[in-house]
């Protein structure tokens, strides 16, 4: 099973956007790219970790309204 891919766009409640497989960090005065390799790694691992949160929530979400619409009575 492959790693999740993070999607384009920010990081939640952080300055960093993903764009064309590209880090940008974004302020008010306009955007640089991120070029430091250790810190680019750590926000793609980071992004993947999100991903994976993302995706095991669902998942959950998922199973629990299956298991509550199989249940005649309504209870879980």
């Amino acid at each position: 099973m492959s790693a999740p891919r993070p999607r384009p766009g920010r990081l939640p409640r952080s300055p960093v956007v993903l764009r064309g497989g590209q880090w940008w960090l974004v302020g008010r005065a306009g955007s640089i790219p991120a070029s430091d390799p250790a810190f680019t790694a750590v926000l793609d691992d980071f992004a993947q970790a999100m991903a994976a949160a993302d995706r095991a929530i669902h998942d959950l979400h998922t199973r629990q309204s299956d298991s509550s619409c199989s249940d005649p009575r309504g209870w879980r």
